[in-house]
């Protein structure tokens, strides 16, 4: 039931993560956080803390994307119209773009069209943003029936409105970069700046990248070797993948090796002269886990970036081969992470031509 949008009634539900736009309630009627919850409260007027958002273009996570992709596949061929006819429906029955099979959304970017005069996002309207939380969580409506998208890549332009609550977090798109690869940057910034920060609590460790020629990928190789790591080593599935990477000059080491092949994956890294010290895993499929594990020496850190990582087979694999290592989950998030993520962008070329290649 829509509630008149008053003063008062502002004040009295709105809280800063999103709690007053949750429209349905968990197991046994408990509360849910946006990111957990089946449906969001869509109105366009917004709670003192909010700020609502003119979307430009939305960036599909991966494996969102891709598990959409082979849903809709018509004899080994993606069906664009399938995939767009899914992802409005998504976000007009759920209130967000959260893809069902994958719990996943993406980011956005768009230009703030109004501000609550109690925001701390430090956003103005005019500004430019690319907002750096979950569209799995973020209130969304889209008004253009995503005319302009063939349902074939993962950058779709959109018309409509989305809204950020008190604890958000946005960014706003730098003047001297073009706004796609701004985009592009944003989307996987939470990855480097995690990693820079797990390499320098190490003393000169090997670093493994699973999926080193990508975007998350990439940037983590600049972080680890940035952070002061004695060697990095940039795992990919293919030739042509191995000569892009080599070509950045990103990894002191490249291997090709099938990610979901645990025997083969630690056998690769091993060849380079021994296992990772911290292994980063940036792909976009499931399957991966074990093969991150055996690649990790004992007393080693395994970092999950991939929302296609299964925790529990991480678990309990690492159990099932008597793997002494640390597991952490990359969120998205760490202080100053946009930032940093850019400038690693502005001053090494081999992550700037790797992913103005992929644009």
């Amino acid at each position: 039931m829509s509630v008149p949008l008053t003063d008062s009634v502002r004040r009295t539900l709105s809280d800063p993560t999103g709690l007053h736009r949750v429209l349905d309630r968990g197991p046994d009627s408990r509360r849910v956080l946006p990111q957990a919850a089946q449906r969001l409260d869509t109105r366009r007027e917004i709670w003192p803390d909010e700020v609502r958002v003119r979307v430009e273009t939305l960036n599909l996570d991966a494996a969102s994307f891709r598990q959409l992709e082979g849903k809709h596949a018509v004899d080994g061929r993606p069906d664009g119209d399938a995939v767009r006819r899914e992802v409005l429906e998504i976000v007009a029955t759920r209130g967000k773009m959260q893809n069902p099979a994958t719990g996943s959304g993406g980011m956005l970017i768009g230009t703030v069209e109004e501000v609550g005069p109690e925001s701390r996002l430090g956003v103005a309207v005019g500004d430019r943003i690319a907002t750096l939380v979950s569209l799995s969580l973020t209130p969304l409506v889209i008004e253009d029936g995503l005319e302009r998208w063939d349902g074939e890549g993962e950058r779709v332009p959109a018309d409509g409105y989305a809204i950020l609550f008190g604890r958000s977090i946005a960014a706003t798109i730098p003047d001297d970069l073009p706004p796609a690869l701004s985009l592009s940057v944003m989307d996987v910034c939470g990855a480097p700046a995690l990693t820079h920060r797990i390499v320098s609590e190490y003393e000169q460790p090997v670093v493994g990248v699973i999926g080193g020629a990508g975007k998350s990928g990439s940037l983590s190789l600049a972080a680890a070797a940035k952070a002061g790591c004695r060697r990095t080593i940039g795992v990919v599935p293919n030739d042509d993948e191995a000569a892009l990477l080599r070509e950045s000059g990103l990894a002191d080491d490249v291997v090709v090796a099938d990610a979901r092949d645990p025997i083969a994956l630690r056998d690769a890294v091993a060849s380079t002269g021994g296992l990772a010290d911290i292994t980063v895993v940036c792909v976009d499929v499931p399957g991966c886990e074990g093969g991150a594990i055996l690649a990790t020496a004992e007393r080693g850190t395994v970092i999950f970036f991939s929302m296609a990582t299964s925790f529990s087979a991480a678990a309990l694999g690492a159990e099932g081969v008597a793997a002494d290592v640390t597991m952490l989950v990359g969120n998205g998030y760490t202080p100053g992470h946009a930032a940093y993520a850019m400038d690693l962008l502005r001053s090494n070329d081999g992550v700037r031509r790797l992913f103005e290649r992929r644009l």
